[in-house]
C-alpha cells in the first residue's frame, strides 16, 4: 500500500510569553474550517493568559496570590488547576508545588507548572475535532499530537540535546498523545525541588510522552526537580515513556 504524503500547513503566534504553533495536514489543513479552529484555540489560550498570567497585575491568579480576592471569587478553571496542582504535589512527594515560600516566610502562588500543559491540551480540542485532519499543536516546545487516520505516518518529534540545541538525542513517534520536556537549556535554572528550594544538579533534561499534555508537562517538571531520583520516579508512573538526560552526558529511556 502506498501512503500519500500530505502537505503541512503551519501557523504561529506569540502567546503566554512563548511561541505557540500548529502544524495541520489533511482535509482542513488549508481551508476556512481549519483556520477557524486555529483561531478558536488561540482565543482560548488568550483567555487562559488573562486569568493565569503571573506577569499581569490584573490577572485573576495575581490578585488571588496577593490576597486581593478569595478563591471563592475565582472562576471554575482556577479551582480545576489548583486541584490538579495539589494532586501533583502529593504524587511527587512534594517536589512539585505551585505555592512557593519566600525568604521572609510569606507564600506566593505560581501555577505556571500546571497551566501551560493544561491550557494547550484544552485548546487542542478545537483542532483535534477537525474531520480527517492531523494536528500537532506546540507551545514552547511541548506539544499535543493527533493523527486522524492510522494509515498516515505518525508525527516525529525530535528531542534536543540539552548541551547543544542544534543536535538531537532522540526522536519519538506520536500518533495520539503529548510530549513535554523540562530542563534549563533555554530558560536557565527556573525549576527547583519545592522541598528544598534548590535546583537539581545531576539531571540536564527530562522528556515525557503521555496521553495528556497536562500530566506529561507536570511529570517532566516534577522529575527534573527530583534530580537523581528522576528516572526511578518516572519508571513508577504508568503510561509514561521518554528519556532522561544526565549532566554527565548519559541518556536513559523509560517506559
Amino acid at each position: 500500500m502506498t501512503v500519500t504524503r500530505l502537505p503541512v500547513r503551519r501557523h504561529v503566534v506569540q502567546l503566554m510569553g512563548m511561541p505557540v504553533s500548529v502544524a495541520l495536514r489533511g482535509r482542513h489543513a488549508d481551508d476556512l474550517t481549519g483556520q477557524q479552529a486555529w483561531e478558536q484555540s488561540v482565543a482560548e489560550l488568550r483567555e487562559v493568559d488573562r486569568v493565569f498570567s503571573t506577569y499581569r497585575d490584573d490577572s485573576v491568579i495575581a490578585r488571588l496570590s496577593r490576597g486581593a480576592i478569595d478563591l471563592t471569587d475565582c472562576p471554575s478553571e482556577v479551582h480545576e488547576v489548583l486541584a490538579i496542582a495539589e494532586h501533583a504535589r502529593i504524587e511527587s512527594g512534594g517536589a512539585f508545588d505551585v505555592r512557593r515560600a519566600g525568604p521572609d516566610g510569606s507564600s506566593s502562588l505560581d501555577p505556571s507548572g500546571v497551566v501551560k500543559g493544561w491550557a494547550v491540551q484544552r485548546a487542542s480540542a478545537h483542532l483535534v475535532a477537525l474531520d480527517d485532519t492531523d494536528v500537532c499543536l506546540s507551545a514552547g516546545g511541548d506539544m499535543v499530537c493527533h493523527v486522524a487516520d492510522d494509515v498516515r505516518p505518525p508525527w516525529r518529534i525530535g528531542i534536543e540535546d540539552p548541551r547543544d540545541a542544534q543536535q538531537l538525542i532522540a526522536t519519538v513517534e506520536v500518533r495520539r498523545g503529548a510530549v513535554a520536556t523540562s530542563g534549563a537549556a533555554h530558560r536557565g535554572e527556573h525549576i527547583a525541588d519545592a522541598r528544598t528550594g534548590r535546583a537539581p544538579e545531576a539531571v540536564a533534561s527530562v522528556t515525557v510522552v503521555h496521553d495528556d499534555l497536562t500530566w506529561a508537562d507536570i511529570d517532566a517538571t516534577a522529575a527534573y526537580a527530583m534530580g537523581t531520583d528522576a528516572l526511578t520516579w518516572l519508571r513508577g508512573r504508568p503510561g509514561r515513556r521518554g528519556v532522561v538526560v544526565w549532566r554527565d552526558g548519559r541518556s536513559e529511556v523509560f517506559g
